[in-house]
């Protein structure tokens, strides 16, 4: 048997363009590059030994014909290399130092690194620039510390490279950073036009056989949603295997990849390449600027040939990556399609017209597919998933003897690890369920996240409703909705119904064209709200005068709080320190949240946020959080925070904490000298154990009373009267609050003790 795997290759190689970034990293540029003076940066070369580039060309020629041998495009230089015994130091006046090392690869075409330690403290930046400074990588900061203590690093465009490591005063000599592996490109990645074996269709990490169907192909139309979940792994200098993301009960886009079980080996230095695909139908290159770097092994079993990764970061926003619903029914199919990357190739796609069968391949519990009736799998492609009718992932590829005969399929057959098998086992580590199911709901089927898995003709989706705060003050809104077509129909009207409070489902029509994936943000007429505690629910239903095919998306709900008067408006002044993505906030009162923020775009220091709070009478904790331990002032810029009352005087302020600080208040105390102009009360006797009198020189109107978190206990009516008494026999003995408003609106407040 000849299965669709290849061995792993030691070592680390991350792929990169010159313009653009292909690894996620954080904001900067090299300190040195910088400085007026670079001259007194004599940074010295470390040259590597030369390489036969003719002999290397020539066995990749033997090996190009075959599709299951991974296309090499660098070696690899084992070394050791650190502030310890190479490179230079630069000690700046600031106190903080600089240590640098150059590398020289003779006739490289690009160079990477892997780090055999990596491990930086906040406060240091590590940087990798070419000799004629025209590019470079970075920075990598402690937010780019793996579990695992190793980095692997993109290919820069030049045979001369710096490596550069600044470090603040404060940390000096607190990093670990070593040099272990120094890959040299002997191939031309990113211009490829000069190898003299090279083959003119091949993409950057290899080709596949003629009868492959690139995925943006017309018969690929209708899986555009699904392809975006499909990665490729490379591992060292050669293309490992495929996989895809897949989505989870909580739908929380934990970023858990399906590969092949064979395909394991060196994982955490494998490097995931989403969006690997050529944008037309004849195309052979495309995009290697969207990768995520590492991940760990979750669960896996040879029993079904799978394995499941978390990746060691979430995908950012900005590659639209869809994580694929499952079925582990195992229930028959009609029809399957595979999508994947064949020898390292763009991503292509395959289609099995029939049902597959169910069998058992060299001890596996598979999927069984006869033939396909379009586009093949190669080496390269195991691991990638097999979708059923339902767009829903079934299983990820073992192996078989799939492959191109000239423009032509072979007609040969393929196996895929069962879906439904993988999701149980004798723990977590050798099962699905644990990690996709985290919920415990017992579901068979999930569609995918953030978009559902199946086409419709018709399915319109009703967004997150809008225009509507966690906290409304006052007693109406204006909500706003957005509908989107998932369906393949275009969409040019429908009804908008929604219930407020649980009330008269009222509706409203709507019109409009709208192709498919396309968008319209729709405003709904005035509401009037109920103090307190609010629930609007949002449907979008008769698509075109017909049922929705997807109902399960038709409908959104929002539960928020209004305020009516009295209230007071707090402010919160936040200054941001150099690593924003590290602060949040919360403002809570007896459990509930009404406010929060962060985390913020990080290196903004000095960066002012304002908010602006709508609250009631009662009492809250302000808690703001620093996710590094080391608060927001003074280490690493000078941060702080600063609470307003209503009539803008300060009355809290910080930024020196660690894990978090917490500032508990009463809006209705906050300056009280200046919010009553004229009102004045006098109670006794104080302590009390039964009754207390309340006496006022001003006509008094209303009294409350609050317990020591903030909780309203009592509202008292004192219709004008200047003299009342209270009876607080049944309350519990401790502190309680006191607030009185005179008919002029003007408050005071006292404390009062039951004894």
């Amino acid at each position: 048997m000849l299965t669709k795997h290849f061995n792993a290759i030691c070592g680390f190689l991350l792929l990169f363009t010159v313009t653009v970034s292909a690894q996620v990293q954080q904001s900067g540029s090299p300190f040195s590059w910088s400085e007026k003076d670079i001259a007194r940066f004599n940074v010295p070369f470390i040259v590597t030994p030369n390489i036969n580039i003719d002999a290397l060309l020539a066995q990749d020629a033997i090996t190009a014909a075959d599709k299951e041998a991974p296309y090499r495009f660098g070696v690899e230089n084992e070394v050791a290399y650190s502030q310890q015994n190479s490179g230079i130091t630069h000690l700046l006046e600031d106190g903080s130092r600089i240590w640098q090392v150059g590398i020289e690869c003779p006739d490289a075409k690009a160079i990477s690194f892997i780090f055999s330690k990596f491990n930086l403290v906040k406060g240091a930046q590590v940087y990798i620039w070419n000799a004629d400074r025209s590019s470079f990588l970075g920075a990598f900061t402690h937010l780019n510390n793996k579990e695992w203590g190793t980095m692997g690093t993109a290919l820069l465009h030049s045979d001369r490279v710096v490596v550069e490591l600044i470090e603040a005063a404060q940390v000096v000599g607190e990093s670990q950073l070593e040099i272990g592996t120094i890959v040299h490109a002997y191939r031309d990645i990113l211009a490829r036009a000069e190898d003299v074996y090279e083959e003119v269709n091949r993409g950057p990490f290899g080709n596949s056989g003629n009868c492959n169907i690139n995925v943006n192909c017309p018969q690929g139309a209708e899986w555009q949603t699904e392809k975006k979940s499909v990665a490729l792994i490379v591992n060292g200098g050669s293309a490992q295997c495929s996989g895809a993301l897949v989505n989870n009960t909580a739908m929380d886009g934990t970023p858990y990849f399906l590969t092949a079980n064979h395909c394991l080996g060196g994982q955490n230095n494998w490097v995931f390449y989403f969006n690997h695909e050529s944008s037309t139908c004849s195309g052979s290159t495309g995009p290697i600027n969207q990768s995520i770097s590492g991940s760990s092994l979750i669960s896996s079993n040879g029993g079904s040939d799978f394995a499941l990764l978390l990746l060691s970061e979430t995908p950012p926003a900005s590659y639209n990556v869809q994580y694929v619903g499952w079925d582990n029914s195992d229930d028959a199919v009609t029809s399957a399609v595979g999508i994947h990357h064949p020898s390292g190739d763009v991503k292509k796609i395959c289609f099995e017209d029939n049902s597959p069968n169910q069998t058992s391949q060299a001890g596996a519990q598979v999927w069984y597919i006869n033939q396909w009736e379009e586009g093949v799998t190669e080496g390269g492609s195991s691991g990638s998933p097999l979708f059923n009718q339902d767009h829903r992932v079934i299983g990820q590829l073992y192996g078989g003897f799939a492959a191109c005969s000239g423009s032509q399929n072979n007609g040969q057959a393929d196996w895929y690890g069962r879906f439904g098998v993988s999701w149980d086992g004798n723990s977590s580590s050798t099962r699905l369920r644990d990690w996709l199911d985290p919920l415990s709901t017992g579901q068979t089927i999930l569609d995918g996240w953030p978009v559902g898995a199946t086409v419709y003709n018709y399915d319109a989706v009703l967004g997150g409703i809008a225009n509507v705060d966690n906290v409304v003050c006052g007693n109406t809104i204006t909500p706003q909705v957005s509908i989107t077509n998932l369906g393949t129909t275009a969409l040019t009207s429908g009804t908008i119904a929604w219930t407020l409070n649980g009330g008269t489902q009222q509706t409203q029509a709507w019109s409009g064209n709208l192709a498919q994936y396309a968008s319209a943000t729709v405003s709904l007429p005035l509401m009037f709200l109920t103090n307190g505690s609010n629930n609007l629910e949002v449907s979008f239903i008769n698509p075109n005068g017909v049922t929705d095919e997807n109902p399960i998306n038709n409908t959104s709900s929002l539960t928020f709080t209004a305020l009516a008067t009295p209230t007071y408006n707090i402010q919160l002044q936040l200054i941001l320190d150099n690593y924003g993505e590290e602060t949040t906030w919360e403002l809570t009162s007896g459990g509930q949240t009404f406010y929060s923020g962060g985390p913020y775009e990080g290196g903004l220091d000095g960066t002012e946020v304002i908010v602006d709070w709508c609250l009631v009478d009662g009492c809250y904790d302000f808690t703001i959080f620093d996710s590094f331990g080391d608060g927001i002032c003074c280490g690493w810029g000078d941060g702080s925070y600063t609470l307003y009352n209503q009539i803008g005087e300060a009355f809290a302020t910080g930024g020196e904490f660690q894990d978090n600080e917490t500032v508990n208040f009463c809006p209705q105390e906050l300056s009280i000298e200046k919010l009553s102009s004229s009102a004045t009360f006098t109670m006794y006797p104080n302590p009390s154990a039964g009754s207390v009198q309340i006496v006022s020189d001003q006509k008094l109107e209303t009294i409350r009373i609050f317990d020591n978190v903030g909780g309203l206990v009592s509202i008292i009516s004192a219709s004008n009267r200047n003299q009342l008494t209270i009876d607080i026999a049944a309350l519990t003995a401790g502190c309680y609050h006191v607030q009185v408003t005179d008919a002029s609106g003007n408050i005071s407040h006292r404390t009062l003790i039951k004894a």
